[in-house]
This record gives C-alpha cells, structure tokens and sequence, in this order.
C-alpha cells in the first residue's frame, strides 16, 4: 500500500502521557499519579458547568446545534464581534487544521519561532509545506520580518504565551509583525492561554477585537485550559467574515459534541471560575520560581498555567522526566524541542507538594 509522500516527514505529535498509562506501566494505584504534563486546570471545570453536564447527559444521543447559535452568540458578547466571524473547533487545533487545508499548497512555506506548538508544523507538513523557524524560541520582531522578508511564507504563526515555553509576546510586538507583513499572509494569533497573560500583565492582552480590522489576521482561543474543559474540546477562531466563510468549507458537519456545545456556553455564563483559577495558580507558581532559585537551575518567566525548567549540562532532562514517571509524577520532556528542560504544568498545593518532594529526590 502507498501512503501519501508527504507523511515521511512527519512526527506523530506525542500528546501528555495519560494516568492510565502510568498506572499499566509502573502498577502505581492511579490515586498516588500526579499528572503535570497536559496544562490541564487542576481546579477542574466550573461546579455550574459540571452539574449542566451531568443533567443533560441524556442528550448525548442527539446531534449538536450545528450552528452553534448559543456558543457564538455568548463569544460575540464577550469578545464584542458578530456571531458571523466565529468558526468554533473541536479544540483551537482543528481551526488550525481548517487554515493549513484551505491556504496551503505544496511547496508553500509557513513561519513560526523555533520553539512552539508542534501542530502547526504537523498540519503544514500535511500539505506538504515546508517549515521556517527563527533562530529564537522568542517572538523577536526582528526576526520574524527579517525571515518574512526572506521567504515570504503563506502563513505566520505567533504563539502567545508560547507553548512550551510559557513566555509572551506584548500587544505592541504583536501589532509590529503584523503590519510588516503583506495580506496575501494569513496571521494566526494563537491565544490558548489568554486569559493567564492579560490576568498577569496587561501589556500583554491581546483580544479577538484587537486584530479583527485586519483582513489577514485570526485569533484562536479555546475553552480548554483556564476554563477548564480539555476534554470537551472547544476552541474557536474569530476573524473577518470573509476569512472566516472561507475556513466554513473546511468544517465537517456537528464537529463538536452536544455535551461540548452545552458546556462551552454554561462555561461562558460562570466566567467567575476562570478568575477564582488565576488567583490560585498565582499563588502556586510563586512557589515554582522558588523552587528553581533554590535549586540554582534556571525557568522562563510564565504567562501561562505552566512552567518552563531550563538545565545546564549536568541535569539531563529525560533521565529526570524518566525518574519522576517511575514516581508517579507525569511531566512533559522538551528533549523532542531541542530544550535540555521540562515542562510542569502548575497544579493544586497538594500535586505542587508532591512534585516538589519527588524532584528533589531524583535529582543530582
């Protein structure tokens, strides 16, 4: 059998290790397994959410609104925009999936910073695009002009925060690289964790309303991490109409599950959860930076509900990743970045205890 040529290249993208596996594996009782690796809300989602669910889920038998009228009409009034330039994914990666099948071509090329969410490389590769990095993990305006200039990619992505890394990009940066780039370039604003940077630093926030004048510019956001509700799998795209009918022919029938679709807009009615959520990480990722000052090991300042562990050369990232796994504390290992580092995501005082204990126990 022959499969598509441009599958050669591609890495399957490795996801967070789930506690099922962790409790196979290591025969660890699944209580004593703390998982740090997904930037999942340790909170959970919204009390009010969680008993909307649990009270309609008779409806699982039918099919969703499939036009989402509630959902959108709940995000317009957040976001002040009309329902017509939201396109809502299952998860904010299927919207990415939606822009690389309906802008790109073989040998297009797309523009990201070398470190950053692994899916935008898998869904160009798909479509046999090749892959322009710069030379920092940052968003460095400078660098994104200078190798915009050189290549002139079909796509540019910007990441912020930036996923693994947790640091930001500011509204100003932002703003830079879009008007140095020409229209015939999509933009894509990838704001999955939002609401922790506009909540530390508002030099940092950036809205849907922010970017919608432009007409080759979307912002992504998604329900899955301050809100709490990864496993629903909602995220949205907000951009102008004409971007955003043009993603619609992308977009299979009843995308999101009627459950999803119900706790996506109860979601959006208890937005008090996602402060209550902030407020604690706040507090627990102070200890986090402690810990690494303590330790004498270096972290990037975070924008997000994780954090980013740097080492030097006597700390290898993998044998430490490997060791916590045996111990029942599941990280995320950027070896597979090029980073000699680990990503941890911020958890209850109870799971941060745990880490901290563990780490401290195998390390060096």
């Amino acid at each position: 059998m022959r499969f598509n040529d441009t599958l050669k290249n591609i890495k399957t993208y490795e996801a967070g290790k789930p506690i099922e596996l962790v409790v196979r594996e290591f025969g660890i009782d699944a209580k004593d397994v703390v998982k740090l690796a997904s930037n999942e809300n340790p909170n959970g989602c919204s009390p009010y959410v969680a008993k909307a669910i649990a009270k309609s889920a008779n409806k699982a038998s039918l099919y969703p609104d499939d036009s989402m009228y509630e959902l959108k009409d709940a995000l317009s009034s957040k976001f002040s925009v009309t329902r017509e330039n939201i396109i809502i994914g299952a998860g904010s990666d299927q919207v990415l999936e939606f822009i690389s099948r309906a802008l790109l071509m073989p040998n297009d090329s797309v523009l990201m910073s070398r470190v950053t969410f692994a899916m935008y490389e898998i869904y160009a590769k798909q479509m046999g695009a090749k892959i322009i990095r710069t030379p920092s993990y940052q968003h460095r305006v400078d660098e994104f002009i200078e190798e915009y200039n050189r290549h002139k990619p079909k796509i540019v992505y910007i990441c912020t925060p930036n996923n693994p890394t947790g640091d930001a990009t500011s509204k100003e940066d932002v703003l830079k690289i879009i008007n140095a780039i020409s229209e015939d370039t999509l933009v894509v604003v990838d704001g999955a964790y939002m609401e922790y940077a506009s909540s530390k630093d508002k030099k940092y926030s950036i809205t849907p309303n922010d970017l919608i004048e432009f007409e080759n510019v979307i912002y992504l956001g998604t329900f899955s991490k301050a809100y709490g509700l990864g496993g629903m799998r909602i995220g949205y795209g907000i951009a102008n109409t004409t971007l955003i009918n043009e993603l619609y022919k992308m977009r299979p029938p009843f995308n999101i599950t009627t459950l999803s679709l119900l706790a996506g807009i109860q979601a959006c009615k208890h937005e008090e959860f996602v402060e209550e959520s902030i407020t604690l990480h706040r507090e627990e990722i102070k200890r986090y930076e402690a810990f690494a000052q303590e330790l004498g090991f270096d972290y990037i300042d975070s924008y997000t509900n994780f954090i980013t562990y740097l080492f030097d050369e006597t700390i290898n990232s993998t044998d430490i990743s490997d060791k916590l796994l045996k111990e029942g504390v599941i990280i995320r290992n950027l070896a597979s970045y090029g980073m000699n580092g680990v990503r941890i995501t911020i958890g209850t005082k109870e799971q941060n205890d745990r880490l901290f204990s563990v780490l401290r126990r195998v390390l060096p």
